[in-house]
């Protein structure tokens, strides 16, 4: 026997639930933000046109389907479940923290304040969540995320980008290759890695990619083609600057070999969930098997 689908709402703690939680009290909280000419009203409204999303979002599950609630902080350590509908109530960043550790489930953004988020990935409203969920799964965009596979079997999967350098703002040091790239490796020093997708290319992606002068052609978020940028490449007698941007088609793989004693690799900033790679290791990027499902 089958068993019913099951709704798992995915949210975040609010910025007025972070501050009662380090004040204590609304009251202080409120004059904390006063002292600094700031009213704690405004945060508050918004504390609650989350809650009334979230209340909305609750009641239009069918009776029948099973329900779980779930936090940012909590994703890591929550097993999703093949009949999972993800039902993801706020920032469209909240889509792509969770999109790491889905395999193939149908996920729902809803946009809990229109006008503050672009709503790429949150597209919807709490009121249009019992239709959505009545089709969920039979209309998706697939979008393209780009993993980071170790050597040592480690893998990272990310929605917008990856991001491989210094935990801190140390240099990186490692070599950079390409497959197929006729075996053409550079020794680098630089502020890391950033290697995205065409989601991504609505954040931080682009921000890299209009500060090189657009010459490459962006990604669609549904494309299987990455795009790759080194930060802040420093050319010195040991490193070169000649590997700094890229295409990354879809077989085609991004090699690090790292030469620092620590690097890192973290997808859609969660630094708190990071590959940790050290001296001499390998790490190979490129377009990921898996695809998020988004109910378009």
């Amino acid at each position: 026997m089958s068993l019913a689908p099951r709704a798992v709402l995915v949210h975040r703690i609010t910025e007025y639930e972070e501050l009662v939680a380090h004040h204590g009290t609304h009251g202080q909280a409120a004059f904390f933000l006063a002292s600094r000419g700031r009213d704690i009203g405004e945060v508050a409204e918004r504390h609650e046109r989350t809650r009334r999303a979230l209340a909305e979002v609750t009641s239009a599950i069918p009776l029948t389907w099973r329900q779980a609630r779930l936090e940012r902080a909590d994703l890591d350590r929550f097993l999703f479940a093949p009949e999972d509908v993800v039902i993801v109530v706020g920032q469209d960043g909240l889509v792509a923290n969770a999109a790491k550790y889905l395999s193939g489930q149908p996920v729902l953004g809803i946009d809990t304040e229109p006008g503050r988020n672009p709503g790429v990935l949150v597209r919807h409203r709490p009121r249009d969540t019992a239709e959505l969920l009545a089709v969920a799964g039979a209309s998706v965009d697939e979008l393209t995320m780009v993993e980071a596979v170790a050597d040592d079997t480690q893998r990272l999967v990310a929605l917008n980008e990856i991001y491989l350098g210094a935990a801190g703002h140390q240099t990186a040091r490692y070599r950079l290759g390409l497959e197929g790239d006729g075996g053409v490796v550079e020794a680098q020093a630089s502020s890391g890695v950033l290697v995205g997708t065409g989601t991504g290319a609505t954040g931080w992606l682009r921000s890299v990619w209009q500060e090189r002068g657009g010459a490459l052609r962006l990604p669609a978020p549904t494309e299987n083609r990455l795009l790759w940028f080194v930060r802040e490449a420093w050319p010195s007698p040991a490193t070169g600057t000649s590997l700094t941007a890229g295409e990354l088609p879809a077989p085609a793989r991004l090699r690090l070999t790292v030469e620092s004693e620590r690097l890192i690799a973290f997808g859609d900033g969660m630094e708190s969930d990071a590959v940790e790679l050290t001296w001499g290791q390998t790490v190979e990027v490129g377009v990921c098997r898996e695809r998020l499902r988004l109910v378009g």
